[in-house]
């Protein structure tokens, strides 16, 4: 009898872990974040009947790693595919450009959209009655991505043609946002609308902005994602992370990128060339142990910073070595990117004066030429920051899809 007892309770306690297991695992699955592209089969209605076009990269995927380009060209009239900056496959460094050519896996023609043909051109959208876009964007007002869907969209205004944006997160969260509004005398492909560095707005979110906010007014749809919510970083989605650019490596890379990308305007190494690119910043001339010092002594919320040793493979000071820092995120939930990389900016203009010097591009990244210019103090761009950033979040709390 004892024996029987015990076969029974076991039994029991079996079926209950069993149980809770699968209970476990059905909640996970209806809880996982679920792409704009996952959700196709619910809007196959918005291409019936209709000749497609898709730009994309390799981040094109949808949760079960499968590319968007396979599944649009088995459920969908895909016709044509628009690469952005690094191309469709993701095989060009920045600034490579690449005239159109046909994919070998599809045999579609790919018409390259970065370089000297931006926006699609009447005869690329002629043979399309739809456009849309699945691409992983990464949180920043200078990454080129989103610009190339907001040409994207002003041809399909300008076309009668409808757009379609397959939403995917945005890599930094979508609760924190920060940065100075650009200034449209300084526009450019790196920063075309007056956005802040860090606008926290999924890319489905910025596109109704760019369609409202400055008036271009195409047919636009959003397939919205399902259980991401606001405050999810990346890694909190349980989603794949594909890079969706080649010195883009990491989800870190979203979190310092907003501010260290300003770093591309100088004459130090961004850590183009390392595997830790816009982490690590320095230069062949550069004390990394006296700037790590003076850094963390203005207790900046949310960082700490490293003396550091690097060697770029390409880039800047390719092959020579450098000092500098590492950016290490220590509270993702306090850190300001874009205020870190302005202090960076003012100790290491104290501590050389007379090495430091800004290309071209400082005024493109800054949306203004006050860093370049030096007119403000430290104290003082802080003040513009947060009065920026208040008056971007009136604006852009008008787009946002989610909670």
């Amino acid at each position: 009898m004892k024996k029987i007892f015990i076969v029974l309770l076991c039994t029991i306690i079996l079926f209950g872990c069993n149980s809770n297991g699968n209970n476990g695992i059905q909640n996970e699955e209806k809880n996982k974040v679920l792409l704009g592209i996952d959700r196709i089969d619910e809007y196959l209605d918005y291409f019936e009947g209709k000749r497609v076009g898709l730009i994309t990269n390799p981040t094109g995927i949808n949760s079960n790693y499968e590319s968007t380009i396979d599944i649009l060209f088995e459920k969908v009239n895909l016709v044509a595919l628009f690469a952005p900056e690094h191309g469709i496959r993701g095989d060009l460094q920045a600034g490579q450009t690449l005239g159109s050519y046909v994919d070998d896996i599809t045999g579609l023609t790919v018409y390259s959209l970065y370089g000297t043909t931006k926006k699609p051109t009447k005869a690329m959208m002629d043979k399309l009655d739809v456009l849309c876009i699945d691409i992983q964007d990464a949180g920043a007002r200078f990454y080129t991505y989103i610009y190339t869907m907001a040409y994207a969209m002003e041809a399909c205004n300008e076309y009668d043609k409808e757009f379609v944006v397959f939403d995917r997160p945005n890599p930094a969260g979508g609760s924190l946002y920060e940065g100075n509004i650009l200034d449209l005398e300084y526009r450019s492909f790196i920063g075309y609308y007056p956005l802040i560095q860090r606008h926290g707005m999924t890319i489905g979110e910025l596109a109704q902005l760019f369609n409202k906010e400055y008036d271009i007014d195409c047919k636009l749809k959003v397939i919205p994602m399902k259980n991401w919510e606001r405050d999810m970083y990346f890694d909190d989605t349980g989603l794949g992370w594909v890079i969706p650019s080649p010195n883009f490596p990491t989800v870190n890379t979203a979190l310092v990128y907003p501010g260290t990308c300003l770093f591309e305007g100088t004459n130090l190494s961004e850590g183009r060339g390392t595997t830790i690119p816009f982490e690590v910043i320095g230069a062949p001339w550069v004390n990394g142990h006296e700037w790590a010092e003076e850094l963390n002594n203005l207790n900046l919320p949310g960082v700490k910073f490293r003396p550091a040793y690097f060697t770029p493979t390409f880039s800047k000071y390719q092959g020579r070595l450098c000092s500098g820092v590492q950016v290490h995120v220590t509270d993702r939930d306090t850190f300001m990117p874009v205020k870190t990389a302005f202090a960076m900016l003012d100790v290491i203009r104290d501590l050389y004066p007379n090495e430091i010097s800004f290309n071209s591009s400082m005024n493109l990244l800054n949306g203004s030429n006050f860093l370049r210019d030096d007119l403000y103090s430290l104290e003082e761009q802080f003040e513009l920051i947060d009065k920026d950033t208040e008056e971007f979040g009136k604006i852009r709390s008008k787009y946002l899809i989610y909670e």
